[in-house]
């Protein structure tokens, strides 16, 4: 087991008064059996009254509202976990899926329905063509192999670019451009998955990931794919590897642009500048 804090501060600074909308907050991790949440203090100025809820994806989601105008909104979540997936590759994939191509169950698939793609696309369309350097019907692969396929050459051919713009690239624009951030990287995975008949998530979350020359940041953006008998497991195509122990998911859902850590509006004069500083410490020893 591994411990970690995470502290996300995040300043909105207006140029006037100004009378804050309710905000959503997407900053508490997913618990399950492979994480705990030890503690966790959520500090909101000007103050705030919190309603939490689960949303459709089972997200933690809280909605804050506001009755004191303001010139800073300051929201500053502290929270220590205990992570227990320190063996990503100790799960198996049941027999019928352990190869690809594979159908899934008729139960599992009117579940996963919103993560597969069942749309008609062009065989000629940038992503088609990309995918089919990657894999050709009738090549017989293990699931996981090929998924790992996947996320390694997205590491290995495009490069990271961080951007502060908002948003997520559409995958033949990534393709395009040869580069992308976390969020861009897990799209386009996301998106060859379900174009290979494979159910896929995006997650958003935190990694704590020791120094290296190129930063990717606190927090951070991958994929996940169904594996029938393993259940949801999480790659990340930003490093080439399997979600691990430093990967701590917040978020999942259908689309990108639904899961922002924070999200709301206000109501006075234009103009408001953002700061924001999240930081993910390991506690062992």
């Amino acid at each position: 087991m591994h411990r970690y804090k995470i502290l996300h501060r995040t300043y909105y600074n207006f140029s006037a008064e100004v009378r804050l909308e309710p905000h959503t907050l997407r900053l508490r991790p997913r618990e399950g059996h492979e994480l705990h949440i030890e503690s966790a203090i959520l500090r909101i100025t000007p103050a705030a009254t919190l309603r939490w809820h689960r949303d459709v994806e089972d997200n933690s989601v809280a909605t804050a509202t506001f009755d004191t105008p303001a010139r800073q909104l300051a929201i500053e979540s502290e929270i220590i976990i205990q992570q227990f997936n320190e063996a990503p590759l100790d799960f198996l994939v049941a027999d019928y899926a352990m190869y690809y191509p594979f159908a899934h169950a008729p139960e599992d698939r009117v579940v996963l329905a919103p993560y597969l793609d069942t749309a008609e696309h062009p065989t000629d369309d940038p992503l088609a063509a990309w995918i089919a350097r990657l894999w050709q019907p009738g090549e017989r692969i293990q699931t996981y192999a090929l998924l790992q396929r996947l996320g390694t050459h997205i590491h290995q051919t495009l490069a990271y670019r961080l951007r502060e713009e908002p948003g997520v690239q559409p995958a033949a624009d990534t393709l395009s451009r040869g580069s992308g951030s976390c969020r861009d990287f897990a799209n386009l995975f996301m998106e060859a998955a379900r174009r290979l008949g494979l159910a896929a998530r995006f997650v958003s979350g935190y990694l704590h990931a020791p120094p290296s020359a190129i930063d990717y940041g606190a927090t951070h953006a991958w994929a996940e794919v169904f594996m029938p008998g393993a259940g949801w497991k999480g790659f990340d195509p930003t490093i080439g590897e399997i979600a691990g122990t430093g990967h701590i998911a917040v978020a999942v859902a259908r689309l990108p642009e639904s899961v922002p850590p924070i999200a709301g509006s206000f109501v006075g004069p234009p103009g408001a500048s953002l700061d924001v500083g999240v930081w993910v410490s390991g506690l062992d020893g």
